[in-house]
This record gives structure tokens, sequence and C-alpha cells, in this order.
């Protein structure tokens, strides 16, 4: 059989002829260049499942696995066998065995991997790199989460509380101007507290609900502490009518006559009528 110093992995060649391999007319056939330069027709896992079966003992870390494949499979059948094991996807696998790292195309039984012999399993660095920035990204979101999480908790209780002052004022009853202060510094702290977490997606929405959620009750707040100064200045049924009286010596103008005052007396009455 002849040998090509060429050093690609495979090969794709026409076969316009019949042969003696069951390969009809003009039905393309993949090769693949063996270690050593011998180029061979390509099999798939299914042709080499027919052989026989070793066992391999693949170390990945401080864990073992014992791997039964079929003794003519490559490194890249390994892997998907791997993966199922170790829940890495092939692309970051690395194989070595002897020392060397191998690659997919090549085939277990050509390099020496016999029953019993030893493969060891390491994660590609760039995949474990990446892995590590997903995780540190998942525990700072879910941190993100827990920080806003003991916000509303605080937001609940002082939304309590506003609730409550908000039925007193209504009543009609008056309340102390530092209720409202001191309610008003409370939430600002939390409103400051939010500002100090770090948060994306989701977190970071959730964060945003919850700095509107402060806004509106400090608003709520303001509106209160009004009313709370002036009981009739928010009341939608109030009307205000506003009758001037002025006094002349003759009276006129008066519903009723005035007692005699100097010609350039004049009074004032503002009255507020309420339904």
């Amino acid at each position: 059989m002849k040998r090509f110093s060429s050093s690609s992995k495979r090969v794709a060649v026409n076969n316009n002829n019949n042969n003696n391999n069951g390969v009809n007319k003009g039905e393309e056939i993949e090769w693949e260049l063996r270690p050593g330069g011998m180029l061979v027709q390509k099999r798939n896992l299914g042709d080499a499942s027919s052989g026989p079966m070793i066992k391999i003992k693949v170390s990945h870390g401080s864990y073992h696995h014992d791997i039964t494949v079929p003794a003519q499979s490559t490194f890249g059948d390994l892997k998907r066998v791997l993966a199922q094991e170790t829940a890495l996807e092939p692309k970051e696998q690395r194989l070595l065995f002897q020392g060397k790292e191998k690659d997919d195309g090549e085939c277990l039984h050509m390099v020496g991997v016999t029953d019993m012999s030893k493969v060891v399993l390491l994660e590609d660095p760039a995949s474990k790199e990446r892995k590590l920035e997903e995780m540190k990204r998942n525990q700072s979101i879910q941190k993100a989460y827990e920080d806003v999480a003991k916000v509303r908790t605080e937001v609940d209780k002082l939304s309590d509380k506003v609730i409550a002052l908000e039925a007193i004022v209504r009543g009609g009853t008056k309340v102390s101007d530092k209720e409202f202060l001191v309610l008003t510094e409370l939430l600002m702290v939390q409103l400051l507290q939010l500002d100090t977490i770090e948060a994306d997606g989701e977190a970071r929405v959730q964060r945003k609900v919850e700095v509107r959620r402060v806004q509106g009750l400090v608003e709520t707040l303001d509106n209160l502490k009004a009313r709370n100064s002036n009981p009739f200045s928010s009341s939608c049924n109030a009307v205000s009518v506003s009758t001037k009286w002025e006094a002349f010596e003759s009276g006129v103008g008066s519903l009723t006559a005035p007692a005699p005052l100097p010609s350039s007396t004049r009074i004032t009455h503002d009255w507020e009528v309420f339904e």
C-alpha cells in the first residue's frame, strides 16, 4: 500500500470504478491518514463496534473511570464516551497517552492502547477559565438577589408604617412632624443600600423596582406631611369663596347697615365652604 507524506489527516476521493469493497460508482469515499503516513479508508464507531472490546482506565484528577470501547476506536470516540461520564464536552477534553496529547482522529490501537491501558484526561485550560468566570458571575448575581431581598424585607416594614400613618392623617388626627422625618430618613437609608448593590440581569431589574418603590413611599410621606400641616389644603371637596365687604358712609353695598366708619376704611372677609 502507498504511503503519503502529506500532513493531512483526511482526504476525500471520488471513486468512479466498481471495486471489491462494495463501493458504487461515483460514490465519495473518505480516507484518513494513519500515524506513519498510511492512508486507509475512514472508519466510524459503528464499524469499530463489531471488533473486540477493550477496557481503558482514564484518570481525571482525583477521579478514575473504567471505559469500555471497541479496540479500533479513535480518541475522538473515547472523548464522546467520556462526555457522558464527566459532563465535559469533547471539545473541552484533552487526552494524554504515555505523556503525549492525542488528536481526535488517532486510533487507539495504532498508538498502542490495549486492554487496561491508562489514559489521562485533562480539561482544556481555556474552557476551565470560562467556567470559572461563569461561576464567579453566577455567585455575584446570587449575592445581588440576596442583598435586594434583604432591602425588600425592610421596605415592606416601612411601607406598613407609611400606610398606618396615612390612615391617621386622613382620619383628621394631627401627627408630629417627627413621625414623617424618621420614616423618610429610614427609607433613604434603604435607598442608599440599594445604590451599593452591584447587579446584572434580573437582579438589576429587581433592584430598580425597589428603588422606585422607596421613592414612591418618600413622595407619599411628603404629601401626608403637607396635609398634616394644613388639613383642609388637600380636600378635593373644598370650594373657596371670598366675600369682600366695603363700608361707606351711606351704607350702600352691604347686606346690613354697618356701624359708621371713616370713608376710607375697607374690611375683607374670606370664607371657605365645604360640602
